[in-house]
C-alpha cells in the first residue's frame, strides 16, 4: 500500500551517496520556489523509519530552499525489502 504525504527532511535517511549535479537542483530550487514541488520522491518506510533511494535532486532542493517537509509517495516495507535496496 502506498499513500502520499508531507514527511519532514530531518526524518529521512539516505543510507546511499549520491553526487547531485548542481545545475539540475538549482532548476529544481528554482521551479519548487515558484511553483511548489509537483512531483513526490519515494521513501520506503521500514518499522517507523524512512528510506530515500530516489528524488535526489529534489531532496537537496529542498534542503537548500529551507523547506522542512518534502511530499513523499511512501511504501511500508519489511527489513528484507531495504536490505535488497542496500545490497
Amino acid at each position: 500500500m502506498m499513500r502520499v504525504e508531507e514527511i519532514p527532511l530531518n526524518q529521512i535517511k539516505r543510507p546511499l551517496p549520491r553526487v547531485n549535479d548542481a545545475n539540475k537542483v538549482q532548476a529544481l530550487m528554482e521551479s519548487i520556489a515558484a511553483i511548489g514541488q509537483q512531483e513526490p520522491i519515494d521513501v520506503l518506510e521500514v518499522e517507523g523509519q524512512y528510506y530515500g533511494f530516489s528524488g535526489c535532486h529534489r531532496y537537496e532542493a529542498c534542503q537548500r530552499l529551507g523547506k522542512e517537509t518534502i511530499i513523499a509517495r511512501v511504501r511500508k516495507a519489511p527489513l528484507s525489502v531495504l536490505k535488497m535496496h542496500l545490497a
